[in-house]
């Protein structure tokens, strides 16, 4: 049975819901999923499953969610070759150059950490809508299509 974890960062909820959109598309496709956040969580949990997703916020001007520094520091210096990943996240595109640049960042460190990227990254501005929920459950469909 395929296994998966996702860990999220949040300030204003919506990236929770990212989340929780992303845990219930797995659970409907079979897949056990666990839900995390971010503070909570040591990037080692991915070692265990087949599937790893982040949801991060981007904060001000392009920086990583500051109780999220530990865990993308440590992520890129795990060994994740044979994993799946895949990274989407809410953001602001008032912030323009710098809109959701936290995805691209995690995305990076799980390359790096040898992980095989599952699907394009995920950006929502602000709050998951209609149109969010079909890009998300399309995300995590090819992703789970990847592990195959």
């Amino acid at each position: 049975m395929t296994s998966a974890h996702v860990v999220y960062a949040t300030i204003t909820g919506n990236n929770e819901d990212v989340a929780d959109i992303i845990t219930e598309r797995l659970d409907d496709l079979g897949v056990t999923v666990t839900e995390t956040e971010i503070s909570q969580t040591d990037p080692t949990v991915f070692n265990d499953v087949d599937i790893c997703i982040v949801c991060p916020y981007t904060y001000d001007e392009g920086a990583l969610p500051e109780e999220g520094m530990d865990f993308y520091e440590d992520l890129s210096d795990l060994d994740l070759n044979g994993k799946v990943f895949g990274v989407a996240g809410s953001g602001d595109t008032f912030y323009g150059e710098f809109y959701n640049l936290a995805v691209d960042k995690f995305a990076d460190a799980f390359k790096q950490a040898g992980a095989t990227q599952g699907a394009e990254n995920v950006k929502i501005n602000l709050e998951p809508d209609e149109e969010a929920i079909v890009r998300l459950d399309k995300f995590v469909d090819e992703i789970v299509a990847k592990t195959k």
